[in-house]
């Protein structure tokens, strides 16, 4: 069975109604992403970041795969199908993809804000929408914060997404701007044979390996094209 890999970005849930700072004159959700998304935010107000991730917990419990995470999902029928996602929703684990690596980490799992949190990999589901700074303690004592990877911090996962791109057939990369590194760098570690795949609105504008095929559509739109597309090779 050939190896299908998905990595997937903001534009992969917008569509689903859930909001990306880069597309609000660099504010997220009324904050500068400075504010609420670093580990200097966290230092000079840990309630502030609490809240705001609790409200984005809720959009995206309210939220629902769209076709395109539907779409991902239904092709583990004729490849093996593994997702690396930028995101931090579980869009696509709830849409039915049983592979999904979370570079930026899930919103819906905490982790200790001890000095090591970024490097951390013991992690705890959340019950509910939120987290409570005096309620929700580790073991260690620190308050519980977001598994997410704030800007600054390291990214843990990517070795593992480039071992996954490495031994890929084919490559889908979808909705993502290709500006957050090194994540953005996955593109270029494609063996030479690999089928890969764009789809964006803004796809014609992106640099990219010349073996990439640009799909100028939406998620959804890109994804029902493409689906036909490998259905029929």
């Amino acid at each position: 069975m050939r190896k299908l890999v998905v990595f997937s970005g903001a534009g992969m849930s917008a569509e689903s109604g859930i909001n990306t700072f880069r597309d609000s004159d660099g504010l997220w959700e009324k904050h500068r992403v400075e504010d609420v998304a670093s580990p200097e935010a966290w230092a000079k107000n840990p309630a502030l970041v609490q809240r705001f991730y609790n409200e984005r917990r809720k959009n995206i419990l309210d939220a629902q795969p769209n076709l395109a995470h539907q779409l991902i999902a239904e092709l583990e029928d004729d490849f093996d199908v593994q997702v690396i996602t930028q995101n931090i929703d579980d869009l696509h684990e709830r849409a039915g993809s049983s592979e999904v690596l979370h570079l930026h980490g899930n919103i819906r799992l905490a982790k200790s804000s001890g000095p090591s949190a970024q490097y951390t990999t013991e992690f705890l589901p959340i019950q509910g929408d939120s987290l409570d700074l005096e309620r929700d303690i580790c073991p260690q004592g620190y308050p519980l914060r977001p598994h997410v990877v704030w800007f600054g911090e390291a990214v843990p996962a990517y070795g593992d997404a480039i071992d996954l791109v490495q031994d890929a057939d084919i490559f889908i990369v979808i909705g993502t701007s290709l500006v957050v590194y090194p994540v953005a760098g996955l593109v270029h570690e494609i063996p030479k044979n690999c089928q890969a795949y764009y789809i964006d609105p803004k796809a014609m504008q992106a640099k990219l390996p010349v073996q990439f095929q640009r799909i100028a559509l939406t998620a959804t739109e890109g994804m029902q094209q493409l689906f036909k597309q490998l259905q029929q090779n």
